[in-house]
C-alpha cells in the first residue's frame, strides 16, 4: 500500500469495517496494520494457551537429612529420591546441621557424596553448594534414558 497519513489509514479502516492497529509504534515512521483486532487477540490467546499446554513443568522435590543419619533412614530417603527422579522431578538433597552438629561438616559432605553415588544410575549432579546457613545441598536431575 505504501505510506499513508494517519487520517487516510483510519478512513480506509472504517470503510472496510476493520481496526487500525499500531504494530511497531517505536519505528520511524510507526507501522500500523488494518485488521480485525478481536480476531487477532483471539488468535494470540489461542497460541499462548497452546504453548502453555505443551511446556513441561519440572518439579523440584526436597529431601532433608542430618549428618548422623542411620543406614535405614538413608535407604528410605534414597528410595524416595529414586521414585521422584524416575517420575522426572529434580531432587534437592539437603543436609542440615542443628546445634553442635555444625562440627560434622565433613561427615555431611560424605553423606551427600554417598547419596549422589547411589543415585548415579538414574540421576546426575546438577549443582553442589558449600556450607550456607547451617546446611549443605546438592541438586540431582534425572538422566534421560530415552536418548540412549
Amino acid at each position: 500500500m505504501g505510506i499513508l497519513t494517519s487520517r487516510d489509514a483510519q478512513k480506509k479502516a472504517r470503510e472496510r469495517e476493520l481496526d487500525l492497529v499500531c504494530v511497531a509504534p517505536k519505528a520511524k515512521p510507526p507501522v500500523c496494520r488494518i485488521m480485525n483486532y478481536g480476531k487477532y487477540r483471539y488468535e494470540q490467546q489461542r497460541h499462548e494457551k497452546e504453548a502453555k499446554k505443551n511446556q513441561k513443568i519440572i518439579e523440584v522435590k526436597e529431601i532433608r537429612m542430618t549428618p548422623v543419619i542411620d543406614k535405614h533412614d538413608f535407604d528410605t530417603k534414597l528410595r524416595n529420591a529414586r521414585k521422584f527422579l524416575e517420575k522426572g522431578a529434580k531432587v534437592l538433597v539437603t543436609v542440615r546441621f542443628r546445634g553442635r552438629m555444625i562440627t560434622y561438616t565433613e561427615q555431611g559432605k560424605k553423606v551427600l557424596e554417598s547419596f549422589a553415588s547411589e543415585c548415579s544410575d538414574v540421576a546426575k549432579v546438577e549443582t553442589t553448594s558449600r556450607l550456607e546457613n547451617r546446611q549443605i545441598s546438592i541438586t540431582l536431575s534425572p538422566i534421560d534414558n530415552k536418548k540412549k
